[in-house]
């Protein structure tokens, strides 16, 4: 079972520790040390559809060069602040990729692997986007 540790450091600045002990800074500060903790989940989104994205392409033989993924949100305006609809753009670049197999991985990761896909999904309006640039 994944376990996480938030230690606070001070002010509004803390260090999350994973069930690996690999750790990430975060700030509730504007000029503060880390991540924003509520920009974190749209960092974890992206991150956890990339781990699925390139492992569905490598294995289709797919060569990757490069994967840059830009996630976006939209707050609903009062508090809690919730997440409404959260955009996620795929830029590409490697050998054989195709349209047809970019949309196939980043379809099996939000509805069937990525985790935090389906945490977020329900609450916020996923959509996504690609872009396969030239090698």
């Amino acid at each position: 079972m994944p376990t996480t540790t938030v230690k606070w450091i001070d002010g509004l600045n803390f260090i999350g520790v994973d069930s690996t002990q690999h750790s990430v800074v975060m700030s509730g500060e504007k000029k503060g040390a880390g991540v924003k903790p509520s920009e974190l989940l749209l960092i974890a989104l992206a991150a956890c559809s990339a781990v699925d994205v390139v492992e569905i392409l490598s294995k289709k033989r797919i060569i990757l060069s490069q994967l840059e993924i830009h996630a976006t949100g939209e707050h609903a305006p009062e508090p809690p602040w919730a997440f409404l609809k959260i955009h996620i753009k795929y830029c590409l670049k490697g050998q054989g990729l195709t349209d047809k197999a970019v949309q196939q991985a980043i379809e099996l990761s939000e509805k069937k692997y990525c985790s935090v896909a389906a945490t977020v999904r329900g609450v916020a309006d996923i959509s996504t986007e690609y872009e396969i640039k030239p090698v």
